[in-house]
């Protein structure tokens, strides 16, 4: 194909960009979003580590020349002729960042505790739909880029410093809250267009509040405490581990109960215990304590109350997640529910069940598997 024939095609889609430039910028944000829910696998992975940290480099990249490309020395530069293009590459390594947190955690078995901040990516996803100015307006673009900055060294530091607490979470928030201020500060200064445009107290207090409300989410519990995810949780009725494998037999609910490995109603037998299962993902080398807070539903007072709290370390690295199981003899039936938490008390996920004690034969819907 000839060099002439090349820049009409380029020419061409740079018309069509132009002309369809409403839609194209959300089109390349979900452009972003399945490519990494095809391409992305483990948080420790390098591959993973490598695409999160280019596409981090690249979001602050394009922001910066997205508002300085219409100033008077960029006027015959490569940038100003292909400045269409630029929304487009924000969108898409936004849509990137944002995907990546929703795969790291979409192994969660219960998503109650944390269904805010799924709320906010999905705020995140369809924003530009509801601001007129959409990707150029100022407030949207530092606050999406302010937030998934926050996620990125929220699952960054903890893998390369193999450790995670809450003085590491406030770590990452203070850095990425830094950083941003440095982009905004740096982009005011040399951008006249962004100083008419916005008002910097206004966008600091902005950030800085996005910052509070991320700590506040974190200080009641409600975020997921990154990078832990749980991959698997049952109820089961007996647990044995055979040649480095559990093996768990468990009843299994209806086909179209897709949300759930076990049947919610788990009949048990007079006098036996009650087995809870659960595979927790950690990134390779990082140790952490986990508990199972058994908890049952008073119905006289209407409270959930604290019975048991188990705990055990889980050690990173296995694909399937790390193994651990806890039981308890003195149950009565009724709500049941085992919540999976780390020391500081955030809840990696939720097991719920109900007890209906009755003669179990076993034969009702019961598997044994390997984990």
């Amino acid at each position: 194909m000839s060099n002439r024939a090349i820049k009409y095609k380029q020419s061409r889609f740079y018309k069509y960009i132009k002309t369809h430039q409403k839609f194209a910028p959300l089109l390349f944000f979900i452009g972003g979003f399945i490519w990494d829910s095809l391409t992305l696998g483990r948080i420790d992975r390098f591959y993973d580590i490598v695409i999160l940290c280019i596409y981090m480099t690249l979001l602050t990249i394009s922001i910066y020349i997205y508002n300085l490309v219409d100033g008077d020395k960029w006027k015959n530069t490569l940038f100003r002729k292909y400045e269409a293009y630029l929304p487009l590459a924000i969108q898409f390594f936004l849509g990137g960042l944002t995907s990546a947190y929703v795969i790291y955690f979409s192994r969660s078995v219960s998503l109650s505790k944390t269904a805010s901040f799924f709320l906010i990516l999905l705020f995140l996803l369809f924003a530009n739909e509801f601001f007129k100015k959409r990707i150029s307006n100022k407030y949207l673009q530092f606050g999406a880029y302010y937030f998934v900055n926050f996620t990125f060294l929220s699952f960054f530091i903890p893998v390369i410093l193999k450790e995670m607490s809450t003085d590491i979470f406030l770590i990452s928030g203070l850095i990425s809250l830094l950083s941003t201020f440095a982009l905004i500060i740096l982009v005011y200064r040399n951008s006249y267009s962004t100083r008419v445009e916005m008002v910097k107290w206004k966008m600091i207090g902005l950030i800085f509040s996005i910052y509070l409300l991320i700590n506040g989410f974190y200080y009641f519990r409600l975020i997921p405490p990154v990078p832990l995810a749980l991959d698997k949780g049952v109820v089961a009725h007996i647990i044995s581990i055979e040649n480095g494998n559990y093996l768990v037999s468990y009843e299994v609910d209806n086909w179209y109960i897709f949300w759930r490995d076990h049947k919610i109603d788990f009949n048990r037998n007079v006098n036996k215990p009650v087995y809870i299962f659960t595979s927790i993902f950690a990134p390779t080398d990082l140790k952490k304590k986990i508990y199972h807070q058994w908890k049952w539903y008073n119905y006289e007072t209407e409270e959930w109350q604290n019975l048991d709290k188990i705990g055990f370390e889980i050690v990173g690295g296995r694909d399937n997640g790390y193994r651990g199981y806890s039981y308890k003899n003195n149950v009565i039936d009724g709500e049941w529910k085992v919540e999976v938490i780390t020391e500081e008390g955030l809840v990696l996920g939720v097991v719920d069940f109900n007890i209906k004690t009755n003669n179990f034969t076993g034969t009702n819907q019961t598997i044994n598997r390997k984990f």
